[in-house]
């Protein structure tokens, strides 16, 4: 019996790393990078995730890459003068000390542009992150269905 609730433990805390994948760079924590599936001939897609500052000083996401796109930009969308626009950010992004910024759907995100073939749900597609300060990780993205919405399921 005991041998059995070992087993069950490690294979519990085997699959949970399995399906979180959380990195950490620096002073930084990043949190489950995700894109969403495309339709056959999509150009674009965006990348989300979240960045979690643990320091006492501030770091900068200043660029990205990923395998699946040859031009990669990170990108702020806005309310102005009534109406939601979205615009590069090419100095990046800053991450404030004791700070989370959340890269959703409808808010910061990364933009994937010139898709080389469309994302399919399941796949994990690598990347890289730049930071400022703390230097690049290497990441992958989870590809969810068309149309996923920012959850707490993303919030690992």
């Amino acid at each position: 019996m005991k041998c059995a609730f070992i087993v069950t433990a490690v294979l519990t805390l085997a699959m949970s790393v399995a399906h979180s994948h959380d990195y950490k760079v620096g002073s930084l924590e990043i949190g489950h990078p995700w894109t969403r599936a495309t339709p056959k001939g999509a150009a674009v897609a965006g990348g989300y995730l979240k960045i979690t500052n643990k320091g006492t000083a501030p770091d900068r996401l200043t660029g990205a890459t990923f395998s699946a796109a040859p031009r990669v930009e990170i990108h702020e969308m806005a309310m102005s003068d009534g109406m939601m626009r979205m615009r590069p950010l090419p100095k990046g992004l800053e991450i404030k000390p004791g700070e989370t910024v959340e890269f959703k759907p409808g808010s910061y995100h990364i933009m994937f542009m010139n898709l080389k073939e469309p994302l399919e749900k399941g796949q994990r597609i690598k990347g890289t992150l730049t930071f400022e300060k703390a230097g690049p990780v290497d990441v992958e993205y989870v590809v969810e269905a068309v149309g996923a919405p920012a959850s707490d399921r993303h919030a690992h």
